[in-house]
């Protein structure tokens, strides 16, 4: 017999959250920046609750996303994993604009804040700013790329 689980179809930040929720057990889940990109899938909370959740495809979790869950009438607030990254502080405009097209250009994921680009530590990122001269430090970092990946092809 297979086992139905409740699903959350919306995000929801705090203030927005319906009034039928405000009342909910909550929770919350800790999620890596991979995780947060897929929009479908099974989810454990760290309390132990088991849930689905089936969000729009194009939709990034960020932290502080509530998810509800009606059946089990509780509220999941996603938080974002530490993760390695490397930081990258670029001291021009041009560094800004040359750095970020060589990361874009070698198809990395990244994020940008006021003050750094930011990239995980996944194979070839490490290769790529050395090869390119790019310098950079280390960090544990709540890492959200800056847009989605979208399916990428030269012609």
């Amino acid at each position: 017999m297979f086992k139905t689980l409740p699903v959350a179809d919306v995000t929801y930040r705090e203030e927005t959250l319906p009034d039928s929720a405000r009342d909910y057990k909550r929770d919350t889940i800790t999620l890596g920046w991979e995780d947060r990109l897929r929009a479908r899938g099974r989810r454990r909370s760290n309390g132990g609750v088991e849930f689905g959740f089936s969000l729009p495809r194009d939709n990034v979790l960020r932290g502080g996303d509530c998810l509800v869950v009606e059946e089990a009438r509780l509220v999941v607030e996603v938080v974002e994993r530490l993760e390695a990254a490397f930081v990258i502080e670029p001291r021009t405009a041009a560094e800004w604009g040359l750095f970020a097209y060589h990361i874009g250009n070698g198809h990395q994921p990244l994020m940008v804040t006021e003050r750094a680009l930011v990239c995980p530590d996944v194979p070839g990122v490490e290769l790529l700013l050395q090869h390119h001269r790019i310098p950079y430090s280390r960090a544990e970092v709540a890492f959200t790329p800056s847009a989605t990946l979208m399916d990428h092809r030269h012609m």
